[in-house]
């Protein structure tokens, strides 16, 4: 097919409609075509793009990698195109509400330091930071963009990587003089190693032994909702945390924070994404320009 007789922004919507609905069938129904119209497109699309966007079954509808990514790319295209038809001779900017929900450690650390810019930027844009480290249901909870850390499990949702970050395990000097320091995987069992008082994807510290890893309980008497409430804890000499690197970097360079067991550490980093649903088409304005502005100025290392 000629490149001119390529109805390129058809193809992102429909395409993007398959996501947003969850299948064919239903994407047929919304854009009123049939379903094999709408398989035949996609399928034609991956041809031309010489990669599998979906992975298709009879229970399971599910993005590939490379579906992700086009379909990311798409959508901001898509809202490219809204707003130019939209904006037009009007030089408007993003407006309106953005809720987003992350931990409270990104928040401290990464997102309050860049939040000035963003609002000298979007005069017109409002925001609403929920904290928590629990995973939530972004359309449940009304949120727009959410900021989380580990391993992405599979779903509908569209993540853009923020970066990855190095895991530490530290102390405050002052219990380490109280206690001592821990030197062997067998040691942490006779100290206060602080946890989260949720489940999470590993249940324990991830210690090196040999040449591979192996999980190390963590029990100890205080538990804590998210990160950044384990780190106040390790700084008032409470215990042991595992933390991430970014969270006590400066801590670790002013002496209040001391690495622990540094030589069994198995170098796992953590991985953290900003998470969105697409709404049920192109991404509004001000979303689009949260998440450019987190990729450029809110990532983690």
């Amino acid at each position: 097919m000629p490149r001119s007789e390529i109805n390129r922004s058809g193809e992102m919507e429909v395409f993007a409609c398959v996501v947003e609905r969850g299948g064919f069938s239903a994407a047929a129904r919304a854009c009123r075509m049939t379903p094999s119209a709408v398989s035949k497109l996609v399928a034609r699309l991956e041809a031309r793009l010489g990669a599998r966007l979906v992975n298709r079954s009879t229970r399971a509808f599910q993005l590939t990698p490379e579906g992700c990514a086009f379909y990311e790319r798409a959508t901001r295209i898509l809202a490219d195109i809204m707003d130019a038809e939209r904006n037009a001779g009007t030089g408007e900017q993003p407006v309106g509400r953005i809720r987003i929900n992350t931990s409270a450690s990104y928040a401290a650390h990464i997102l309050a330091p860049i939040l000035p810019e963003f609002l000298g930027l979007y005069p017109g844009v409002t925001l609403d930071i929920v904290q928590t480290d629990a995973v939530v249901d972004l359309m449940a909870e009304r949120t727009d963009v959410a900021v989380r850390a580990g391993p992405l499990k599979s779903s509908s949702l569209v993540a853009r990587k923020l970066g990855d970050t190095a895991m530490i395990v530290a102390a405050a000097p002052a219990y380490l003089d109280r206690f001592g320091k821990p030197q062997t995987r067998d040691d942490l069992g006779r100290h206060n190693c602080l946890g989260f008082g949720y489940a999470r994807t590993v249940d324990g510290w991830p210690i090196r032994q040999g040449e591979g890893t192996a999980i190390v309980p963590a029990v100890g008497r205080v538990q804590a909702s998210d990160g950044e409430g384990l780190r106040h804890l390790a700084l008032s000499g409470v215990g042991l945390a595992r933390l991430a690197e970014f969270t006590v970097r400066a801590d670790i360079a002013a002496g209040r924070l001391v690495p622990v067991l540094e030589h069994l550490n198995p170098g796992d980093r953590e991985a953290f994404h900003a998470i969105h649903i697409g709404q049920g088409g192109p991404l509004p304005s001000r979303v689009r320009a949260l998440l450019d502005h987190l990729a450029e100025r809110g990532r983690v290392s």
